[in-house]
């Protein structure tokens, strides 16, 4: 947002949370019994896409695409396609498959509010950037049952949800009970991976030796672990130092979280994680230390993935020290965006080149009132930014404007990566026969400036304020429906669908089987060994009679050269070595 300074007082125009209605179906969005009685579907249930250029993660060609009923039928030229089918012309637009948002937390009881943007406002703004899927996560408080938290988001989600969605489950606590929800949640309600937190000390954070528990749990059931990595201890001796100094504004978020606790727990994570033969997925990658540090590992042969987030690359942390409270705390999240202005291109080189893999966004906004509870303590801000609705445009102009990556590579890393990560591969991510018709035609050369004034989330701030980006959702079709035209979205509260994520995914699984075959430990044959063996009792070894240095009580046996001199007198020591210490140390 623009801001302006009198005085030496700077203060922002306020934008009003945006209060959005459900929308019912359109007419030409219901079938007539007549459809529905005889199978066939109406010309709506109909679409032919033309004249664009169609492109995969691993290919690009000129091609129309036919969808029937939410499915793509045909791709080629020169289809055959029934009388009544609603045409798009295409030319000169991209026709790629739509975006999967790895990373959401829509409506999310937070810090003691929830996240303005719920799961109709969310997912309605998710398809006007052409995200047509997300995956959310289940969060249960400590002590809370796993299951209950997942069927609790059900609950809100399936009323609303205007694309199709999938679930993480959050592992805020270890116990039996957990390691058996676990599997319910794996073998009966279609989860194929769990979050653990290593900060957020006293609500979510694990110790190491809960986390190793529950890596062997997901390497049990065949899910992807997925850690939030920063050292919640260091976080939270930082906080207290820096309170205590009167630093109480948003830059003390930032202050509190330096790079290196992110990095820390980046590489500890992982090595916890390899020693156990567990997948790794690291969401929310924010500095270029946790960056190398994944990049690192992969070339060691670590299965880790990274999720860089639409914010870390499209801006960064100077704005935490602006002189405007509200803009800086609009800024806040965790792990914080990194004040080092570089970091968001270095994040895109490595997602360019395979170090990272998918994007998400983290999206968990807040309004500047909510924000506001901690106008008096950063630490009780509560922490999250938008970016559902952005996150492909900013990718497009930070990777395939820049020149870092071509379409295909932005393809995978907006959707296909996910996809064949969370196994739900080629159903989504791809445009082939067979393939739901999740579709987005992109206008590469089309622009438009983001703006809290124009965005479609409730919430009022957008961290890419006055950003213009190439790179414009004009179709997005969804479940076969366009649900987005040319700058229109018409969306239908409830037309999405939940998503199953099955386990044992090959492509996170395929090489951990054979992997634990050729690493597996061998013994050293070896000829028993038959010399003496020294016995031991509670005072040390009877062999020899050797007493260990380490006990604690020193003794000698027999007479000692010094037996026969005069004892000396006792000495009180009123200093220390070294003469007296000005302090009060000694």
């Amino acid at each position: 947002m623009d801001a302006s300074s009198d005085e030496g007082v700077v203060t922002e125009e306020v934008i009003v949370p945006r209060r959005v209605g459900q929308a019912s179906a359109e007419p030409w969005d219901v079938l007539s019994p007549v459809d529905i009685e005889d199978g066939s579907g109406s010309a709506q249930n109909r679409l032919l896409i033309k004249g664009g250029r169609v492109v995969n993660d691993d290919m690009m060609q000129d091609a129309d695409v036919y969808i029937e009923d939410g499915i793509i039928k045909q791709v080629g030229t020169n289809l055959h396609t029934p009388g009544g089918t609603r045409v798009i012309e295409a030319k000169g637009h991209l026709v790629m498959p739509g975006g999967i948002d790895t990373h959401t937390h829509m409506q999310m009881p937070f810090m003691g509010t929830q996240a303005i943007d719920d799961f109709y406002t969310g997912t309605r703004a998710a398809l006007a950037g052409g995200t047509t899927m997300i995956m959310d996560f289940a969060l249960p408080q400590r002590g809370e049952s796993l299951i209950e938290a997942f069927h609790r988001w059900r609950t809100w989600a399936d009323p609303k949800v205007c694309c199709d969605y999938a679930i993480h489950v959050g592992v805020t606590w270890w116990s039996d009970k957990v390691a058996q929800e676990m599997e319910e949640l794996t073998n009966e309600q279609g989860v194929n991976s769990f979050k653990m937190f290593m900060a957020y000390k006293d609500t979510w954070q694990l110790n190491d030796e809960e986390l190793l528990e529950s890596f062997k749990r997901c390497k049990e059931l065949g899910a992807l672990a997925q850690v939030h990595a920063e050292n919640g201890d260091v976080i939270k001796e930082n906080s207290k130092k820096l309170l205590e100094l009167g630093i109480t504004g948003p830059e003390g978020h930032e202050m509190s979280r330096p790079e290196e606790v992110e990095a820390e727990a980046t590489n500890r994570a992982c090595v916890l994680a390899n020693q156990v033969n567990c997948p790794l997925y690291v969401v929310h990658v924010m500095s270029k230390s946790a960056a190398d540090v994944v990049s690192s590992k992969r070339k060691q042969g670590h299965v880790v993935f990274g999720e860089p987030i639409a914010a870390s690359l499209g801006t960064d942390g100077t704005h935490h020290y602006h002189k405007c409270w509200r803009h800086a705390a609009g800024h806040v999240m965790g792990p914080p965006l990194r004040p080092d202005s570089s970091t968001p291109k270095y994040l895109m080189d490595l997602l360019a080149n395979g170090d990272l893999q998918t994007t998400g966004t983290d999206n968990c906004t807040f309004s500047a009132a909510q924000k506001a509870l901690g106008k008096d303590d950063f630490t009780k801000i509560p922490n999250g930014v938008n970016g559902v609705e952005d996150r492909m445009s900013v990718i497009w102009e930070k990777g395939v404007v820049s020149g870092k990556m071509d379409p295909c590579r932005f393809v995978a890393v907006t959707s296909t990566n996910a996809a064949k990560i969370f196994n739900i591969y080629p159903k989504k991510g791809r445009i082939a026969v067979g393939s739901d018709a999740d579709i987005v035609v992109w206008n590469p050369h089309a622009t438009r400036v983001i703006s809290a004034k124009t965005h479609h989330q409730a919430v009022d701030f957008n961290i890419f304020e006055g950003m213009e980006v190439h790179g414009i959702a004009e179709f997005v079709v969804c479940h076969g429906r366009v649900v987005v035209e040319e700058g229109e979205v018409r969306a239908i509260s409830g037309m999405g669908k939940y998503v199953p994520t099955p386990v044992f995914n090959p492509h996170v699984y395929g090489r951990l089987e054979e992997r634990e075959r050729a690493n597996a430990p061998c013994k050293v044959e070896r000829a028993p060994y038959e010399g003496p063996v020294a016995q031991l009792n509670g005072q040390g070894m009877q062999e020899g009679g050797i007493i260990p240095v380490q006990q604690e009580t020193f003794y000698t046996r027999g007479a000692q050269v010094n037996d026969k001199s005069p004892k000396r007198p006792s000495v009180k020591v009123n200093n220390p070595p070294g003469g007296r210490s000005s302090g009060s140390f000694w």
